[in-house]
């Protein structure tokens, strides 16, 4: 098969943890054709056809050089067999022109994961209010007011931004309501941006459980990552230690009621996260952990992944 992955600049990869990588090297391992493309180089030509600039991928098994990629030529997307979006948030408009882009290249043949309609429509904040279930009490709102009364009602809370990624602009008020006006004006930037506000769940101290969804199925393991130090943050880009950890009944029952719903959708791959007994985020953009999850509990994520891939394709 001729894949294309369309991530970040490849020079950005942390290979030793990066799950678009581990993808590539089971690819690679199956004797599949690598195909690089960035998020820059989409092309709608004047015949309607939607393709990009793209480079085939050698990986040299070299950790210091570890790709070597061919001159890129123009393809259409409906050309591979599987085009593979991975490029990382911000989900700023440029991310959105790209799923209308992919989501024309779909109506011309092209087979795209996850799918660019649902990657659009579902925002990896907002979208556990579908879920009511399984969520703490959460307020979606840019009403100063609200906000505030919110932080009465709970006392402690999270206030988050639903355009983040990674931990950023995340930020806890406890009781004694230190800078709430401030943290509220920074993170709706004056009442001009709807925020995510939740009552603060103490057993983050245990772990952001990171659950994969692959094809409507359960990784067995999460990753629970763990703030270090008086940070408030699991996320590993903010320094939290991960941890392989077998599923609790409560993230197997919050897992297997999303699983085939998401996947049903288009989402072959979802990244969830929990906290406690909370559903946090439902992450569709490019859900990680691939290697951590591999590495301390040796699950085949990568090849989990390949092989639902391939059989979506048929």
């Amino acid at each position: 098969m001729r894949i294309a992955f369309i991530a970040d600049p490849l020079p950005s990869f942390k290979i030793y943890k990066d799950s678009t990588f581990a993808m590539m090297v089971e690819a690679d391992l199956r004797e599949h054709q690598i195909w690089f493309i960035e998020q820059n180089q989409f092309v709608r030509e004047p015949s309607g056809v939607v393709g990009a600039h793209s480079a085939r991928l050698h990986l040299t098994g070299d950790p210091l050089a570890w790709y070597r990629l061919e001159p890129s030529t123009w393809q259409a997307l409906k050309d591979f067999d599987a085009v593979v979006m991975r490029k990382d948030p911000p989900f700023d408009m440029e991310y959105v022109y790209s799923t209308y882009l992919l989501e024309l290249a779909e109506n011309q043949g092209a087979r795209v994961f996850n799918r660019p309609r649902a990657i659009r429509d579902h925002n990896e904040k907002l979208a556990i209010a579908e879920f009511p279930r399984f969520i703490a009490p959460t307020l979606v709102t840019r009403s100063v007011p609200r906000l505030r009364a919110f932080h009465a009602e709970h006392g402690d809370i999270i206030l988050k931004p639903l355009d983040g990624m990674g931990g950023m602009g995340v930020f806890r008020v406890r009781e004694d309501e230190l800078n709430l006006g401030a943290i509220i004006e920074s993170v709706s930037v004056l009442g001009t941006r709807s925020v995510m506000a939740q009552r603060y769940i103490p057993e983050i101290q245990e772990g952001d459980k990171r659950i994969l969804l692959i094809g409507g199925t359960v990784v067995p393991f999460s990753l629970a990552r763990i703030p270090q130090g008086k940070e408030i943050r699991g996320n590993l880009a903010q320094g939290g230690v991960g941890r392989a950890q077998p599923l609790s009944a409560r993230d197997l029952e919050i897992a297997s009621t999303l699983a085939p719903v998401l996947n049903e959708r288009g989402l072959l791959l979802v990244g969830i996260d929990v906290i406690g007994d909370y559903l946090t985020e439902i992450n569709v953009t490019s859900p990680t952990c691939f290697q951590e999850i591999t590495e301390q509990a040796g699950f085949p994520v990568a090849a989990t992944f390949m092989d639902a891939l391939e059989a979506a394709l048929g």
